[in-house]
């Protein structure tokens, strides 16, 4: 039977700093303190932040091989423990890919909650640390004590975790937040395509924009630009009918660059692919019936919504850690869009299909450290009046 919670304890060092580095991660039962997993590696050289974040990587993804639902993380790297709780910016551009890394795999769990401990709490993952840097640095190394035989440590979950690590412990309040603390995402979808206009389901093929499309591209680029002078980041779907939107909204702020994030990509419909709503409804009337009605449902060799909101989720997690205070583009497609924007509003599943988003629209939300979610706007078009 796989446990609900687990507690990591990481840690991660070099000799130099940068030097021979190395991790150590232990995974725990946290009422008993029983060892249900270690990870330790050398990785070469590199600096102390680096290898610590590495170790919080190893120990998520034993607790996701355990099948955890919840996990507390203690590590003695103030600086890792309060930029995932997004209260400190990650200011190296080196720890950035780590730290979105790591809020992926925070996204495959219930709730994860983060706490700094001193670094004598945290001996066990330390030893191995230690271990793989003299590894590293080809030294050789002490046979350690058996993890078996440690100490059972204080419940992580007595432990203060940090504040805001867990989105659902958020504080309700009808008091206004200052938005300078939150990290705004601008969700953006595309502009206008054949398939738009056709009423077409357009997935994962490489539709471009149509006349139209360019056109509302380069208005959305205004819009946005008004909105956002100071932009941190343009992320979009590699599809080119977003890219193309990207392009024109990151000119428009200054040539911003663009990167592309494959989880952005839309829904993968399967054999619905290029064919109209009424098509569909003609030919896969109980599929159809079935995909509405529940969104673990897939279109025949498509994919669920289900599926869409976890990437979509990954995407947002990394965001927030990696941006904290910061302002981000995100251009998109309807269905990660959607359930974004279902999440952020805490709506149900019938929300799918009751929202609609135009071509080129945008909606903007904050969303702050402690779970904390304001929907600003949701499909704004007004720029788009004056396109025919």
């Amino acid at each position: 039977m796989a446990p609900r919670v687990v507690a990591i304890e990481a840690d991660g060092g070099s000799r130099g700093n940068p030097g021979p580095a190395g991790y150590g991660a232990v995974v725990r039962d946290p009422e008993t303190g029983e060892v249900l997993a270690e990870r330790s590696e050398s990785i070469g050289t590199a600096t102390n932040n680096v290898a610590e974040y590495q170790g919080l990587i190893a120990g998520l993804t034993a607790a996701a091989e355990l099948g955890a639902a919840e996990v507390d993380v203690r590590m003695d790297s103030k600086l890792v423990v309060e930029q995932m709780c997004g209260r400190w910016q990650i200011k190296h551009p080196g720890l950035r890919p780590l730290a979105a890394q790591a809020a992926g795999l925070v996204g495959r769990f219930a709730a994860v909650r983060f706490a700094w401990i001193p670094r004598e709490q945290n001996r066990h993952a330390d030893a191995l640390a230690n271990a793989a840097m003299d590894a590293a640095a080809g030294r050789p190394t002490a046979t350690s004590a058996s993890p078996r035989a440690a100490t059972p440590a204080t419940s992580p979950r007595a432990a203060t975790p940090a504040t805001g690590s867990d989105p659902a412990t958020a504080p309700a309040s009808w008091e206004p937040r200052p938005s300078f603390t939150a990290t705004r995402l601008i969700l953006v979808r595309h502009g206008e395509t054949e398939y738009t206009e056709q009423r077409r389901y357009s997935g994962r093929g490489d539709v471009p924009l149509s006349e139209k499309g360019r056109a509302q591209a380069r208005a959305t680029g205004a819009r946005v630009a008004a909105l956002a002078p100071s932009v941190a980041a343009v992320l979009s779907s590699p599809l080119s009918r977003c890219t193309s939107t990207a392009a024109a909204i990151a000119g428009a702020l200054g040539d911003v660059p663009v990167r592309t994030e494959d989880d952005l990509i839309e829904c993968d419909f399967g054999q619905w692919e290029g064919r109209t709503f009424a098509e569909v409804r003609q030919q896969w009337p109980g599929e159809m019936d079935a995909w509405l009605a529940s969104p673990r449902i897939a279109p025949p060799g498509g994919e669920s919504f289900t599926h869409v909101a976890e990437r979509a989720h990954r995407v947002i997690a990394g965001l927030l850690t990696a941006y904290p205070g910061e302002t981000v583009v995100v251009v998109s497609h309807v269905s990660p869009i959607k359930l974004v924007l279902r999440d952020a509003l805490a709506a149900g599943d019938g929300f799918l299909h009751r929202l609609f988003l135009d071509a080129a629209g945008i909606s903007v939300l904050d969303m702050w450290p402690d779970g904390g979610v304001a929907v600003r706007t949701v499909n704004d078009t007004a720029h788009l009046a004056k396109i025919d």
